[in-house]
């Protein structure tokens, strides 16, 4: 299969330049190893890997010994199977003011960041690795920072080849792991399959120590059956057979195995009354279809989870863009308790950036009056829009346009 290229690769070759150690985490299969491994081609850089029993074995027990055979510059991959190297690689680090000497990858998990970052504090730079966004499988890895302003959309625009909603449901049913790219139907059940047995359980029990596997199963298919909605515990924990404060225990894991993200609730000193309650949405859209049996791309996009699962791959890529931006920005939503929503607000330095989610080609312009809210409240707002599937981008009005999914 061809080399897909990646939005971060710009990111982690900038880092690499400031920082002495780089590295990649991400849930399991995104491509993390590939991706570095693409980047160090060129490079004198050995390569090692932590599933290989003998080497795992060496730098657990003697790591002075292992990096006298793998000597830096060298990815080292799964670190997360060899902690006992990071306080060897923080030794090294302040030995000298080279750059860049440390790639690694690592499975998400928060005992592993904590290793990470508690040994290499200050010379260590982790990035958030998902898997393929819509644009990297059309060729798009660089199209800049996103803005909501009119012009700035056309120009983006012109990046994009134009897709329809058939289009954008191939993507999400089939979903971005870049070794299911291929597959037909039974062969992508097969690997979502395999990949919960193979990885998500191993993981769940070897890191996380889960003993009530299929309760764990239950949990991680009702929240497939709730993406897109707001969080309810109580509904997770009925469906799986356990306790409340397990299943938050376990969307807990979810989160930190890179699974399922959460959308936060907005909050304005100005606003009241407002919902807080996050919501649930997948990593990877293509996993949460396999969860909930949609068995073709064509009945997820006609059925009645449809709107759900567009509304999950917007967030989603929105998510990926501000990950591998240049530019920082936090994402919440907006919901009172009179049922007014809002479906992500961006906030970046220049205000709040107010955005709706529908599948339709010609959504409603008035949809666009709860930006109101936030005004009144004496929020600065600035551009925004509706996320659709308009065949161009078009203006609402002044300050809000029908933005087209496949570019954002």
């Amino acid at each position: 299969m061809e080399y897909i290229h990646r939005e971060i690769e710009r990111k982690v070759l900038k880092m690499s330049k400031v920082f002495k150690a780089v590295m990649v985490t991400g849930a399991r299969q995104v491509g993390k190893t590939t991706m570095l491994r693409q980047l160090a081609h060129d490079e004198n850089r050995s390569y090692v890997s932590m599933d290989d029993a003998r080497n795992r074995e060496l730098a657990r027990n003697d790591p002075g010994l292992f990096f006298q055979m793998f000597k830096p510059p060298i990815l080292i991959d799964e670190v997360q199977k060899a902690p006992e190297l990071f306080e060897h690689i923080k030794m090294m680090c302040d030995e000298t003011e080279e750059t860049g000497l440390f790639w690694m990858t690592g499975s998400e998990s928060r005992k592993l960041l904590k290793e990470a970052g508690d040994s290499l504090a200050g010379r260590i730079c982790i990035l958030k690795m998902y898997s393929l966004s819509a644009r990297e499988k059309q060729g798009v890895y660089d199209a800049g920072d996103l803005s909501f302003e009119l012009d700035a959309l056309k120009d983006r625009e012109k990046l994009f080849q134009k897709k329809d909603i058939i289009d954008v449901f191939e993507h999400i049913w089939r979903g971005g792991m870049p070794g299911a790219q291929q597959f037909d139907a039974e062969e992508l059940r097969q690997y979502y399959s395999s990949y919960i047995d193979t990885y998500l359980m191993r993981d769940a029990v070897d890191d996380n120590g889960i003993t009530e596997t299929e309760s764990f199963r239950r949990a991680l298919t009702a929240c497939a059956a709730f993406t897109g909605h707001m969080l309810n515990y109580s509904d997770i924990a009925a469906a799986a057979g356990v306790s409340v404060p397990t299943a938050r225990k376990w969307i807990d894991i979810l989160q930190s195995m890179g699974i399922v993200f959460l959308l936060q609730p907005f909050s304005g000193n100005g606003l009241k009354r407002l919902i807080k309650t996050p919501k649930l949405y997948f990593c990877d859209t293509g996993f949460a279809a396999y969860l909930s049996m949609w068995t073709s791309r064509d009945v997820l996009m006609n059925g009645a989870a449809g709107g759900q699962f567009f509304e999950n791959y917007v967030v989603g890529e929105l998510v990926r863009s501000y990950a591998y931006g240049r530019k920082q920005a936090n994402l919440t939503y907006y919901r009172d308790a009179n049922q007014r929503e809002i479906d992500v607000i961006i906030e970046d330095e220049s205000g709040l950036h107010p955005i709706e989610i529908k599948k339709t080609a010609a959504p409603d312009s008035r949809i666009i009056r709860t930006f109101e809210i936030l005004k009144a409240a004496g929020e600065t707002c600035g551009a925004g829009g509706v996320i659709c599937m308009s065949d161009r981008v078009f203006p609402i009005d002044r300050d809000n346009t029908m933005i087209p999914a496949w570019i954002i």
